[in-house]
């Protein structure tokens, strides 16, 4: 009963046998969502420091002469939300991992109906999230990369690192960051899905067994305790 859950307890596929494979799934959603969304916090965070504060994202870049210069950035706050949010869902993340180890494996509990919809809601508001800040870096990106290659200095964004920047910034790898952040989100918006999918069918099978007694193991035990005993004749 104590202790950390078992791999084989995870040969049956319904019921409670079924929830440690479950569990083990999401543990490796939850650190795989955690590095998505630290990669493209960490990413986006630095590309704007490049730009000395300036947000990059929907902004127009001019030519100084040989150089290039960001001289219509975005509103900071853009870049602070996109950021801010898949670092608090990051956040979210690492500690909801450390909550699922520590309840399985020190506690050896599993989580309510009430805790899981609480869980289902956080997931399906982190959906919205991870898709939103996705979207502002794709259209972003693209639409900051179409001003640099307008100006004709250069074929593509990618080439658009090797020339040099004027201040604000020195934008260095811009376009590698912000592409690496737009990737992390999207792949962060996948996991997150599958992370849904996956709490859903748990709290199927915590509707459909709500008593841990159907457990083989726990009514052996229980059976002991409770079970009725015979008045000597």
């Amino acid at each position: 009963m104590g202790g950390c859950f078992l791999p084989r307890r995870c040969a049956g596929a319904s019921g409670a046998m079924a929830r440690p494979c479950l569990l083990c799934a999401e543990l490796v959603l939850l650190a795989a969502a955690f590095l998505c969304g630290f990669v493209a916090a960490a990413a986006l965070t630095w590309t704007q420091a490049s730009f000395n504060g300036s947000c990059p994202l929907y902004g127009v870049a001019t030519l100084n002469g040989s150089k290039l210069a960001l001289s219509c950035p975005s509103a900071p706050s853009v870049c602070y939300f996109v950021a801010g949010a898949t670092a608090l869902l990051a956040l979210y993340c690492l500690l909801l991992l450390f909550f699922r180890v520590y309840s399985s494996c020190i506690q050896d509990s599993h989580s309510g109906p009430i805790g899981l919809r609480i869980t289902l809601a956080i997931s399906a508001v982190a959906i919205f999230l991870v898709l939103v800040s996705a979207c502002i870096l794709r259209y972003g990106t693209s639409s900051f990369c179409n001003s640099i290659v307008s100006l004709s200095s250069t074929i593509s964004c990618p080439e658009a690192q090797k020339i040099p920047w004027t201040t604000p910034g020195t934008a260095l790898q811009f376009y590698s960051n912000l592409h690496n952040a737009e990737t992390s989100s999207w792949v962060n918006l996948v996991l997150w899905c599958v992370l849904l999918v996956l709490q859903i069918l748990q709290c199927k099978f915590n509707v459909g067994q709500p008593l841990e007694s159907r457990d083989p193991e726990w009514s052996s035990e229980t059976d002991v305790l409770f079970a009725p005993r015979l008045l000597p004749s």
